[in-house]
C-alpha cells in the first residue's frame, strides 16, 4: 500500500510533464502551420494571460478569476462621445446577423460582423439562432435602459472577459472585431424600442 501511495504522485507528475510537452508541441505546430496573409496576422497564435489561464487543465480559483477580470475591465473603451445607444438598429441587425470578417480575404476589419446569432436568440422572428448564450429577445424591454444596464452591455460587448474571465463570448471591441461605431449600432439593436428585438 505504501508503494502505491508513493507511486501515485510520481505518476501524476509524469502525466503533467507529458501534458506540458504535448502543449508545447501543439503550439509549435500551430505557429509553423500558418502564415500571415492580409489582415490575418500571426499574432492570433499567441495566447495572452487570460487565454492561457482559461486554457489551463487546472480550474481557476476565485481570486485569480477576479484579478483577471479586473485587468480585462481596464481595457474597456467607453464611447468617446458618451453616446452608448444612439446607433442605427437596422445596421446593428445586419452586424448581429453577419459572421463575416477577419479572414485573409477581407480588405479591412471595419466591415466585420458580430456573429451574435451563432450563440444568442435576438429577434423573435429569426429562424436561425444559437442557444450557447442566453436569449437576448426583448433585451431592452425587459432590462430597461438604466445607466448601469447600458454600461454593462457596452462593456460586455467590448470585452466579455471583464465580467467572466473564461467567457466563450468574443472580446468584440478589445479584439478588433467590431469598431466603436459598430458596437453602438448593436447597442441600438438591443435597446431601441423600434428594434425587432424589443417587439
Amino acid at each position: 500500500m505504501k508503494k502505491l501511495m508513493f507511486a501515485i504522485p510520481l505518476a501524476l507528475a509524469a502525466s503533467f510533464a507529458q501534458a506540458d510537452e504535448l502543449q508545447a508541441k501543439v503550439e509549435q505546430m500551430m505557429v509553423s502551420s500558418f502564415k500571415a496573409n492580409g489582415i490575418a496576422s500571426l499574432d492570433r497564435q499567441k495566447q495572452d494571460a487570460i487565454q492561457k489561464a482559461c486554457s489551463s487543465l487546472t480550474p481557476l480559483d476565485t481570486e485569480t478569476m477576479k484579478r483577471l477580470e479586473a485587468a480585462e475591465f481596464e481595457t474597456i473603451q467607453w464611447p468617446s462621445d458618451g453616446n452608448y445607444t444612439g446607433g442605427d438598429w437596422k445596421q446593428g441587425q445586419k452586424i448581429a446577423a453577419s459572421g463575416r470578417g477577419l479572414t485573409w480575404t477581407d480588405k479591412s476589419p471595419d466591415n466585420n460582423g458580430g456573429g451574435c446569432y451563432n450563440c444568442h436568440a435576438m429577434d423573435p422572428n429569426e429562424v436561425s439562432e444559437g442557444t450557447i448564450g442566453v436569449s437576448l429577445e426583448g433585451y431592452g424591454k425587459l432590462r430597461g435602459n438604466s445607466e448601469e444596464v447600458v454600461k454593462y452591455t457596452w462593456g460586455k460587448l467590448w470585452n466579455s472577459k471583464a465580467y467572466n474571465a473564461c467567457s466563450d463570448m468574443p472580446r468584440n471591441g478589445y479584439g478588433g472585431i467590431l469598431t466603436e461605431e459598430q458596437i453602438r449600432h448593436v447597442m441600438a439593436y438591443l435597446f431601441d424600442p423600434a428594434s425587432p428585438v424589443n417587439q
